[in-house]
Parts: structure tokens; C-alpha cells; sequence
């Protein structure tokens, strides 16, 4: 993350790596921003499936979106990818009952850790924003579904409104940027964090590249609490 952190395209390669560099506070971190838990958990819900789904959480990190699934879906079997070898060991070490695989590898070629479709649902938390090309990635999601499967990426989205840009700015500059600083004083990762969310597409534009994808029955839910019109759960299905 620290050589030619300036470079997006650069940056986003190297994400797993900042990742590494960061697991061993992370959870810690997330307890700092309300609701994170429970906003997992909302989205997890929206995704409307039955008992004994399918499910991919993609870019799983250290598994709280995966025990999010886990405790909206408790009969469901669930997968789980991420790049991070680091954020993928605190994965592990959770103890999710019931079906539940970890798998280490790269979002973009799933199939090559033995990540294979069909699945009913994927669940993608602060993921496809990080991915250097996110258009592949959602070809990847839609080749990973089933007919019918529906896909939540959990994700930040403030190009729309100044008010979010604001509130993202303050979050970032006030608490996540501080504390990274602390528990993390050679990591970048947070400073990318930030710029990364204000340079991610808006609600709108995020919908039509999920049409662009070959997504059907696109939509977009807010969260509560200070992150409402800053993450968002998008929507969108796989036609039958």
C-alpha cells in the first residue's frame, strides 16, 4: 500500500496486502463505527432467501459479514473468499456453526480456489469498490449466481449528495484515519479508504453498471443511523 499509493489502479492490487497489514485491529476498529453489526445483519436480510440456501460471502475479510449470513441464515451453507491471508486466519479462528468454508483467493478468479457457482445468494461487503476492475467483477458475481440468485453488495456510495461527502469526510478525517494512525502508524490503508469511497460511483451510476452487468431487478436500500445516504445495500438479480 505504501509504494505508489497515489496510483488507484496500483492501490486497489495491492488492497489484500494493506489488508494484512491491518487485521490484527480491525474488528477492534469496527466497534467505533455504530451500527457496523447491525447493518451487516440488514443486508443479509435483504436478500430475501429461504432456509437452506447457498450462499457466497465474496470478499469476506475477517468473516463478520460471513457471521452476519450465519445469523440471518442459520440452515444455509455458506462460502467464504478473500484475498487477505491475515483477515482470512481471524475468519477461521470465529467458530461459525454449520456449513461454513473459507477460501483464500483473488475475487476476480474464484474458480481458481475452488470457489464455484451456482449459489443462491452473494453477499459482497466493501469489496467490488476495491476491485481494479469493477465491471469484471460483476460479471464474476452474475457468472457465480444462479437463475433467479440474487446478489447485496453492502457497500459506501456518497458521489450523490454533498451531506454524505460531508459526513464521510468527518467520519474518515475525525475517528477511522486517527485510530488507523494508532493501531497501525505504517499502513496507508485508511487514507486509501477514504479516497477510494469518494471516488466510487454514485447510487445511480452504481444501478445502471449493475444493468450494464446483465442485473435485473436493480435496487438500492439505505441503512440507518449516521450511515444512512452514505452505505447503501444494492440489489440485483440474475434473470431466470
Amino acid at each position: 500500500m505504501r509504494a505508489r499509493d497515489d496510483d488507484p489502479f496500483t492501490a486497489k492490487r495491492n488492497v489484500p496486502g494493506g489488508f494484512d497489514e491491518v487485521a490484527r485491529w480491525y474488528n477492534l476498529l469496527t466497534t467505533f463505527s455504530p451500527g457496523y453489526r447491525a447493518h451487516l445483519r440488514l443486508s443479509a436480510r435483504r436478500l430475501g432467501l429461504g432456509p437452506g440456501a447457498r450462499l457466497l460471502d465474496l470478499c469476506c475479510g475477517t468473516g463478520l459479514s460471513t457471521a452476519a449470513l450465519r445469523e440471518v441464515y442459520p440452515e444455509a451453507s455458506i462460502d467464504g473468499l478473500d484475498g487477505s491471508p491475515e483477515m482470512l486466519a481471524r475468519a477461521r479462528r470465529r467458530g461459525l456453526s454449520g456449513s461454513v468454508r473459507f477460501a483464500l483467493g483473488d475475487a476476480a478468479r474464484p474458480e481458481e480456489s475452488g470457489v464455484v457457482g451456482p449459489y443462491d445468494g452473494v453477499f459482497m461487503t466493501y469489496g467490488i469498490r476495491n476491485l481494479p476492475d469493477a465491471d469484471a467483477g460483476l460479471r464474476v458475481v452474475h457468472r457465480l449466481l444462479a437463475p433467479g440468485g440474487v446478489a447485496c453488495f453492502h457497500e459506501y456510495s456518497v458521489a450523490d449528495s454533498w451531506w454524505s461527502r460531508a459526513v464521510w469526510n468527518a467520519v474518515t478525517l475525525g475517528a477511522i484515519i486517527p485510530l488507523g494512525l494508532i493501531t497501525s502508524p505504517r499502513s496507508g490503508i485508511y487514507r486509501y479508504l477514504r479516497r477510494s469511497v469518494l471516488a466510487f460511483d454514485g447510487v445511480r451510476a452504481f444501478e445502471a453498471r449493475l444493468c450494464r452487468a446483465g442485473f435485473v431487478e436493480v435496487g438500492t436500500e439505505p441503512m440507518t443511523g449516521w450511515a444512512r445516504g452514505v452505505v447503501h445495500s444494492f440489489l440485483a438479480r440474475r434473470p431466470p
